[in-house]
């Protein structure tokens, strides 16, 4: 004999805890939809247990945003796939370490170095002894006379060899912005589709409490008619 505490799934067959059972009037349109895209002959006094009805708020979200967004990118699938697994994304997000050439790290070096007050004071300290040896110790007769010409050589390939380096690290912060822009999209976009989910499932839970009280309203009569019966007789 069959167990009172299981029922049989309409769409797979298979037996499941009759607290995980959800009727097909329970079930929101757009899913139910789905559902007998699949089960034609599914109906709303049919059950299905509360994970395959997830799978199919699974699938609602994702042709939600192929119409909504277009094509589906590889972010989106990881929030889809997140959202299956019951994984956080923050601490995927988290476990990405950030890994730099050789190059960026020169160039980010350059860029700290050459934005400070320490580069600009060091600068001013360098050209005021090379001015001052010049016109003072050597007299115009040093190695660099007035009008030091040299001296504009040496300042020009630094600023020539400084500027691209320094875009390069802009650059690669800018990088680094858009990823951190994405992974926040990422985030946002799985709360706003767990948001989803959560009033899908707290409307089921409101809907089941209030069979539930029914049923007990219809039981509360039965026994007030048993007990008006039993003092009329």
């Amino acid at each position: 004999m069959e167990n009172k505490e299981t029922f049989k799934s309409a769409i797979s067959g298979i037996s499941f805890g009759e607290k995980e059972k959800i009727c097909g009037k329970d079930i929101h349109d757009p899913i139910l939809g789905l559902i007998k895209k699949e089960y034609p002959d599914f109906s709303t006094e049919d059950c299905i247990a509360v994970n395959e009805l997830n799978i199919y708020r699974q699938k609602y979200i994702s042709n939600y945003l192929s119409t909504e967004i277009g094509a589906l990118s590889a972010m989106e699938k990881n929030v889809i796939s997140s959202l299956k697994e019951d994984k956080s994304i923050v601490s995927i997000v988290e476990d990405e370490e950030e890994i730099r050439s050789l190059g960026q790290k020169v160039a980010d070096k350059v860029a700290d170095f050459g934005g400070s007050w320490t580069f600009i004071i060091s600068f001013v300290i360098f050209i005021s002894v090379w001015i001052g040896a010049n016109v003072y110790i050597f007299l115009n007769k040093g190695f660099d006379p007035y009008p030091f010409i040299l001296l504009n050589l040496i300042l020009s390939c630094v600023a020539a060899l400084q500027a691209p380096v320094i875009m390069m690290s802009q650059n690669r912060q800018e990088e680094k912005d858009r990823n951190r822009a994405k992974k926040d999209y990422m985030i946002n976009l799985k709360s706003e589709l767990e948001i989803r989910l959560i009033h899908d499932k707290i409307d089921h839970l409101i809907m089941h409490q209030q069979q539930e009280l029914i049923e007990i309203q219809k039981v509360q009569i039965e026994m007030m008619n048993d007990i008006l019966n039993q003092i009329k007789k």
